[in-house]
């Protein structure tokens, strides 16, 4: 059985990938989530926490899956595919493929974000998340951002790239700039139209665990 392991945003927690993780089991995967370093408690906590932390954290639960076999997948959501696109260049024999999902290459900026945000709803609950987190992790979490772009050139596992048009975090450049730059032999770029930025809880969630297991499954023969 393979395993898949999942990596959640910045700010946020399991939930954000569970529905995927679960789907992935049902059709016979081992999946493993966590939460990152300095996540899941409070704004102490993550203050306390940084970006190297916070990729030790990930590439700690990966060993522990390669401990049990030899390859894995990585499902990484938001800051997580920053994370797993790291993971797949320095444990490059281990990766048999990544996906990535609302990859922030070129995140939003606040203003842009109030233009793109559809109802009050949203916008009071974006400046609540905003306003509680710790300028510190932020200033953390755009220093990854940064970083990854000598990351990317360096991707050679199988890639899936999937982003919502919708995406009121992210610009959808992004994809396309992924497509152009990331190496692999074998990429695939999935534009989800009726999503926003929660991929695995948009309309259209059910589209998006097909594809990403078919693309899994496609990587396994290579």
């Amino acid at each position: 059985m393979d395993s898949c392991l999942f990596i959640h945003g910045f700010t946020g927690g399991e939930h954000e990938i569970s529905p995927l993780s679960q789907y992935m089991e049902q059709h016979h995967y081992r999946s493993r989530t966590f939460t990152l370093a300095g996540h899941g408690g409070g704004r102490r906590e993550l203050r306390q926490s940084d970006r190297f932390g916070w990729v030790q954290s990930a590439e700690h639960e990966l060993n522990k899956l390669l401990e049990e076999q030899e390859a894995v997948h990585l499902i990484g959501f938001s800051t997580g595919a920053l994370i797993a696109s790291r993971l797949s260049v320095q444990y490059r024999q281990a990766v048999k493929s990544l996906t990535l999902l609302s990859a922030p290459v070129f995140p939003l900026n606040p203003l842009e974000i109030v233009r793109t945000l559809g109802s009050p709803a949203m916008l009071r609950n974006y400046f609540s998340k905003f306003g509680s987190t710790p300028p510190k992790a932020t200033r953390q979490f755009r220093r990854l951002v940064r970083e990854s772009f000598d990351i990317y050139p360096q991707i050679t596992a199988p890639t899936l790239i999937v982003q919502g048009t919708r995406d009121h975090l992210v610009k959808t450049k992004s994809a396309g700039f992924l497509e152009r730059t990331i190496p692999s032999g074998q990429k695939q770029v999935l534009m989800v139209e009726k999503s926003g930025h929660m991929l695995c809880h948009c309309d259209d969630h059910a589209r998006v665990m097909k594809e990403v297991l078919h693309f899994i499954r496609q990587a396994e023969t290579l």
